[in-house]
């Protein structure tokens, strides 16, 4: 599969349908949360962690098909990647969940602490 490169623009078309999926990854998560927190001697639990896993993954599958990637394995602020081209350089548009756009991204190697906001410079160099 051919990496898609997402402009600002596209990325934040993207994201009504991404703002859906991260959504159901955060309720999923804290459902998980829920049940470990709860004693469990006999794994009573155990089906139910299986199936939000389960659909955790399907999720996280859904956002790379459409190009982008989960990327808060801590599953708190919902933090999503956009591949993107910057200045002829391969970098991350990087969105959150309690952000309303896509404003920000990153150097690759960067990572979130690396996060610059997207200036009109760089969408139209």
């Amino acid at each position: 599969m051919t990496e898609r490169f997402f402009t600002p623009k596209e990325a934040n078309q993207a994201l009504p349908d991404i703002k859906k999926i991260v959504g159901d990854i955060m309720s999923q998560a804290g459902e998980i949360r829920s049940l470990i927190s709860k004693p469990d001697p006999f794994n009573e639990h155990q089906g139910q962690l299986i199936d939000l896993d389960q659909r955790i993954k399907a999720s996280m599958t859904q956002l790379e098909d459409m190009g982008c990637y989960y990327k808060d394995w801590n599953f708190e602020i919902g933090l999503v990647d956009f591949p993107a081209i910057i200045h002829g350089q391969r970098a991350l548009l990087c969105w959150r969940s309690d952000e309303p756009l896509v404003t920000w991204f990153h150097g690759y190697e960067d990572g979130y602490a690396g996060r610059r906001p997207i200036t009109k410079e760089l969408i139209f160099s």
